[in-house]
């Protein structure tokens, strides 16, 4: 379903939210993002806190034009639990936002908690496969099972909702390549609005990450790209268009959430470890749910790593997340919005891309990576914070 812009939102750079959702019954192997174990009671401390949290921000009458809740698992509330969650939420968002996406867990997915999603005007379900077979979940940590995975999908389907993606992941420990195309496969049969394909990153302080240095897993750089290439090839055939590295979608399905963010618009993020870019200043809320009830209970917000937003920084990372998109940046256009000195080394930069066949540009300015330069999007990315971050004049002779 195409969702087009209000005349406000025409009118304003688009507003978004993220709500952390901290809860996960366990830990996957693989899993950096910040979660706890709820106990006693913890969820309802939390609920709490997401309000007075809120009510905290200077949102100055801003309508909310993308709402995103990840974790931890969202799904691990209870009906009423997400009811409350989503109205407190509601208070500040000027109406219910355009698109509202939700993630989920296939072994939490009940009739019950769709039904309130929907309820609240949640437009957009995102459902946490990772794979189809027994064996590579087994690998991953994963607490569900492809027949819950299953079921879940049809739960939420029978709802209705106006996209669903599904998660899948790649390059696990062992996995070869026809089962990732069984795993590709049987996705595509389901016919999700979306699909996202992560490689698998070995992050520090997971289980996995302690396997790697055990030398019970290994890196593998040439699987890996072959794993991307096929992904690729797959899906196009399928009928999903790539719009960022990761992220495929039929028409009118893309995530515009993740677009605003990538386009270094503004979000607010509520919760523990929950980032934002917002008011001038980006920061992110203390991974510690009791020290962040803590701080919310003081009346204030538990922003930690803030960063003033300069153009300088702006720069640098619109190219660097423009680029990780098929569409590419206008680099005019980005000069316009990010004015500073540094663009002239950056620019310097951009040449070697093209020499190198990492990237294509247009006459206007456009410029994108080629699917050999998305494969090393990583390492570009890393080249391009080099350029921004070389002193203004350095790069005269």
């Amino acid at each position: 379903m195409v969702q087009f812009p209000t005349a406000q939102e025409k009118a304003e750079p688009p507003l978004g939210l993220y709500v952390h959702v901290p809860f996960c019954a366990t830990t996957c192997d693989f899993c950096a993002f910040y979660q706890t174990v709820p106990q006693g009671d913890a969820v309802a401390r939390y609920l709490e806190s997401v309000a007075a949290e809120a009510r905290l921000v200077d949102w100055d009458g801003r309508r909310v034009a993308t709402a995103f809740w990840g974790g931890g698992t969202p799904g691990l509330l209870r009906p009423r639990e997400l009811a409350l969650l989503g109205e407190t939420m509601l208070v500040h968002c000027g109406g219910t936002p355009a698109e509202w996406s939700v993630e989920l867990a296939p072994a939490t997915v009940t009739a019950d908690r769709l039904r309130v999603l929907k309820e609240l005007g949640v437009t957009r379900l995102s459902l946490g496969v990772q794979s189809f077979q027994p064996g590579l979940l087994d690998a991953l940590g994963r607490q569900h099972t492809a027949a819950q995975a299953y079921r879940a999908y049809e739960l939420i389907r029978a709802q209705d909702f106006a996209s669903v993606n599904l998660d899948l992941m790649f390059a696990l420990p062992n996995q070869s390549d026809e089962e990732w195309r069984t795993d590709v496969t049987e996705a595509v049969r389901l016919a999700p609005d979306h699909l996202s394909t992560y490689c698998l990153t070995f992050e520090e302080d997971t289980a996995l990450w302690v396997k790697l240095s055990q030398g019970k897993v290994k890196l593998d750089a040439n699987k890996e790209a072959d794993f991307y290439l096929r992904t690729w090839e797959l899906l196009a055939a399928a009928g999903y268009a790539q719009y960022e590295v990761s992220n495929f979608a039929r028409a009118g399905h893309t995530c515009r959430h993740n677009l605003n963010t990538w386009n270094m618009h503004e979000w607010v993020g509520l919760g523990p470890s929950a980032a934002s870019q917002f008011g001038g200043w980006r920061s992110s809320n203390p991974a510690n749910l009791e020290l962040w009830l803590a701080e919310t209970a003081a009346g204030r917000r538990a922003m930690s790593d803030r960063a003033e937003l300069t153009n300088d920084l702006l720069a640098a990372d619109s190219v660097i997340f423009g680029l990780r998109m098929n569409d590419g940046v206008s680099v005019p256009r980005l000069q316009r919005r990010f004015p500073t000195p540094r663009w002239k080394q950056a620019q310097n930069f951009f040449p070697q891309l093209l020499l190198e066949g990492l990237a294509v540009a247009t006459p206007e300015g456009q410029l994108s990576l080629t699917p050999r330069g998305r494969l090393l999007a990583d390492a570009v990315g890393a080249e391009i914070l080099e350029a921004f971050a070389e002193p203004a004049n350095a790069a005269a002779p």
